[in-house]
């Protein structure tokens, strides 16, 4: 059996703000080791026995920072599936699913969200080995946390009888978040788990459940499949027909109504990292009970998670709380009260403010700038180009730029010249002249770049020709 891993990379991870952006969600950041979290899915199982290369499914505003992590870490995705739209689980998993069937038509799918915590992997691959006995006869098997609190925050998948494999069972009934009494019933039952929203199955025994049950989402992920294109190293999901499909999770649109689901039960130290006290929980803690990352001081803190990204924070004198620092955000809260997070971005929207979705670091494919300062028809960038980078080809019709190297080496194109810059020189590039910045070298270029002019938006950008096809 070939066993396919397919990485769930949507989401923008409000309640992780301000640290998860919408253009930086958390499953592409370093939460909880030195890798990013969709870096930890992807080794999670890579080179274990009938694993296969995984199939990355993404929206298309992340496209190359998913590559970028996958070359990182030296893993060569099958493919990267982008999304047009967001439209939740199961059509994502539905067209994985016609894409994986085009390739192997046994194709088993362990699909995987990124931006999970499971702490002992020797475990979960034998609940896979479990549910893997259980698939080739059309079963859709889920795993089941092992509770170890009474959650409720969770789902619930309520096990019945032992199934034909070992340590198997059917499925009796899915349930909603419950109360915290429910919940506290549910763990003293011992046949209650938490609904982990991973599974594994055969491509086409899904998408078999998803034509009886949701054909809509079938039919509109089949058609943006056999409508795809590639663009460099992804695979572009046909717009209209990904668009047009109805947006449902898979448990509604398949789980709950499939007489084939079975679960599996988990111990896996498993942790969605839903919130910033889900986070506190699977991070090394002092011992007073505190996870720090960055410059922190804390005086008489106990049972609290505080995490510095670019200056000294200071807490004194306090218990339980949450306190997160970047460069253009603070957030103070009460560990009890991580929930309402949410609202603080759902705020930021409704203001038409930028701090939701991204950071003042804001990563191209090229490289990344930093917004450093900003004024009255002025605005100062660090910008850092990797080596072989090279931006668009462009032009601004409202703006004209002075770039001062840093270091490295620059070939910089304006108008009909191409020069090249080092270490503290510089050059002019007037409004509206055809521009494009290069690094040539095998280092880092850094420069500052200072804009001026009467509008300084970045959609004041006019490409003529791009090496990633954003022209």
């Amino acid at each position: 059996m070939k066993i396919y891993p397919v990485i769930l990379s949507g989401g923008s991870g409000t309640r992780l703000w301000p640290l998860s952006r919408a253009v930086l969600p958390k499953q592409l950041l370093p939460l909880v080791s030195d890798r990013t979290m969709l870096q930890d899915t992807a080794l999670r199982l890579h080179g274990r026995p009938q694993m296969m290369a995984p199939l990355v499914v993404c929206g298309n505003e992340h496209r190359f920072l998913v590559a970028e992590q996958m070359r990182e870490i030296g893993i060569a995705p099958l493919g990267i599936l982008l999304e047009p739209v967001g439209r939740n689980t199961a059509p994502a998993v539905a067209a994985a699913a016609h894409y994986l069937r085009a390739i192997d038509a046994d194709a088993v799918m362990l699909v995987l969200p990124a931006d999970h915590v499971i702490e002992n992997v020797d475990a979960f691959y034998a609940a896979i080995e479990h549910a893997g006995a259980m698939v080739d006869g059309g079963a859709l098997a889920t795993f089941g946390i092992v509770p170890t609190a009474p959650e409720t925050g969770y789902g619930y998948i309520q096990s019945g009888k032992p199934a034909a494999a070992a340590q198997c069972y059917s499925v009796d009934r899915f349930v909603e978040k419950p109360d915290r009494a429910t919940a506290e019933g549910f763990v003293a039952a011992g046949n209650y788990y938490w609904n982990s929203g991973m599974f594994l199955f055969r491509a086409d025994s899904y998408l078999k459940e998803l034509q009886q049950y949701a054909p809509a989402i079938a039919n509109a992920t089949e058609s943006a499949v056999n409508k795809d294109y590639r663009d460099l190293d992804f695979c572009r999901l046909d717009e209209a027909s990904f668009t047009a499909c109805p947006s449902d999770s898979i448990d509604y649109a398949v789980m709950e109504h499939t007489r084939h689901a079975i679960v599996v039960p988990a111990d896996i130290g498993w942790n969605d990292v839903g919130s910033w006290s889900a986070l506190w929980e699977v991070q090394q803690q002092d011992a007073q009970g505190n996870a720090t990352r960055g410059d922190v001081y804390l005086d008489d803190v106990s049972g609290s998670l505080v995490r510095a990204e670019s200056r000294i924070v200071a807490v004194v004198g306090v218990k339980d709380v949450v306190v997160v620092e970047t460069n253009d955000a603070v957030l103070v809260c009460h560990k009890d009260q991580v929930q309402r997070v949410k609202n603080i971005v759902e705020h930021l929207k409704t203001k038409q403010r930028t701090e939701h979705l991204h950071h003042t670091k804001v990563y191209r494919p090229w490289g990344c700038y930093e917004g450093i300062d900003i004024g009255e028809r002025f605005q100062v960038k660090r910008i850092t180009v990797n080596p072989g980078g090279k931006l668009s080809l462009q032009m601004h019709h409202h703006r004209a730029e002075h770039w001062i190297v840093v270091s490295g080496t620059a070939r910089v194109t304006c108008g009909d010249q191409v020069t090249l810059l080092t270490e503290n020189e510089s050059t002019y590039i007037p409004i509206g002249t055809t521009h494009r910045l290069e690094n040539p070298g095998k280092l880092p270029l850094h420069l500052i770049e200072v804009q001026s002019g009467s509008y300084l938006g970045e959609d004041d950008i006019v490409r003529l020709e791009d090496v990633y096809q954003r022209a």
